[in-house]
């Protein structure tokens, strides 16, 4: 998760990277973050946007939703219960109702990182099951290789050149061959889903 203080980073961030879901507190330094949000929707950003803040007049929330917010949570908050929402807004964005989502015999449950092939449990870490989630999320999409790294990294951090491709490479090894497909030149997809159980080659 990257973190930025002020409305005028928000906006070089969004401008710049990829990003699942914006957790968006009203009172920021340099504005008023209402209003950073209602530019985003006018300027066509579809993002899904939680507004997190203290904030808890009813015609606060009502102003916050009715601006574009997906979503309205006030501190103090629940851990666990902001966790649920983000993931429920994330999937709402995917085009999906519930935490499941099936390839064929693949399962991935992205909320619990649970992952099942031909009904066997995966082991995946956690940059190899975001990677998994981008691409499902993607929908069939090519996602260039900024874009990747952009979700399993970060803002502002160094990545070694190869270290996409050696996460790729895992997810091949330890799902099945075809799980992510290159696109010469242009970047990466999900492949077609498994028709068969993974064999076991231990």
């Amino acid at each position: 998760m990257d973190r930025v203080r002020t409305a005028r980073e928000a906006r070089a961030a969004l401008a710049q990277f990829e990003c699942d879901v914006v957790i968006l507190d009203l009172g920021l330094p340099d504005g008023d973050g209402m209003g950073l949000l209602s530019a985003w929707r006018r300027q066509g950003v579809t993002i899904p946007i939680l507004i997190l803040t203290a904030r808890d007049a009813v015609e606060d929330r009502v102003h916050g939703l009715e601006a574009g917010a997906d979503d309205y949570v006030l501190k103090p908050f629940d851990l666990d219960e902001l966790a649920a929402r983000l993931n429920a807004l994330v999937r709402r964005a995917a085009g999906r109702a519930v935490p499941e989502v099936r390839h064929g015999e693949l399962q991935v449950y992205p909320d619990s990182g649970k992952v099942l092939l031909g009904g066997v449990s995966v082991s995946l870490s956690r940059r190899e099951l975001a990677l998994l989630g981008k691409l499902i999320n993607a929908r069939g999409a090519v996602l260039s290789e900024e874009q990747l790294k952009d979700g399993l990294y970060g803002m502002g951090t160094s990545v070694e050149s190869n270290a996409l491709n050696v996460h790729i490479h895992h997810l091949r090894r330890k799902l099945y061959r075809d799980v992510v497909i290159t696109e010469r030149g242009l970047g990466y997809r999900l492949g077609p889903p498994p028709t068969q159980p993974k064999e076991n080659t231990s």
